[in-house]
């Protein structure tokens, strides 16, 4: 069988690499592993999500939806230390790294969670929420992700998407015209579109 980064239970034998990295200003050291989603260092996509992310005027939780080893998550919980940050993924290799790097970086006020896309939060409401989906799934799994974020967004909430323009900007931006009042392109950089769909 052929594994990718968002199976649940990864069987790859682990081969964990560790490293730093320069995140809003700030030195993070991150751990990932073969099985999960890029395993050497902050990709591009994360990195200009981080970068661009705003925080919303509402209050409220925010979530790390996919979260891998824990970048984005990690790298914005540091940044508004007032929020309560939430981070989930399917993989449980994913997850175990996510609360290790956590705890390395000192980062306390996230909460890592095992979940099938927003299965685990679909009771908990959120006033962000941030995703570089997993483009191997499939648009129609990338796609049901959008519903599942829009039906956990409070009123006014925002969903925050990075996406390459060869794998489907144009598409997810479209999907996403169809279930938020009101979309915007944050950025463009190297064919990646970062999104803020907004719940109004």
């Amino acid at each position: 069988m052929t594994e990718h980064y968002f199976s649940q239970k990864p069987q790859t034998k682990s081969s964990p690499e560790t490293w730093d990295y320069l995140l809003n200003g700030k030195t993070f050291t991150f751990t990932s592993d073969i099985g999960v989603f890029s395993k050497n260092e902050v990709d591009f996509g994360s990195k200009q999500l981080i970068e661009q992310f705003k925080e919303p005027a509402i209050t409220g939780d925010l979530l790390d939806l996919g979260c891998g080893y824990g970048p984005i998550g990690i790298a914005i919980a540091d940044k508004y230390k007032d929020r309560h940050l939430v981070m989930v993924d399917i993989n449980e290799r994913a997850i175990a790294l996510a609360e290790q790097n956590a705890s390395r970086n000192q980062v306390t006020n996230v909460e890592c969670m095992e979940s099938d896309r927003l299965s685990a939060v679909k009771n908990r409401s959120f006033a962000a929420i941030l995703t570089n989906p997993p483009i191997r799934a499939g648009k129609k799994v990338v796609h049901q992700m959008f519903v599942e974020a829009q039906q956990v967004l409070k009123e006014h909430g925002e969903l925050w998407v990075v996406i390459q323009k060869k794998q489907g900007a144009p598409s997810a931006k479209e999907k996403l015209a169809s279930l938020f009042g009101e979309v915007e392109v944050v950025a463009k950089n190297k064919g990646y579109y970062i999104f803020r769909a907004t719940n109004v």
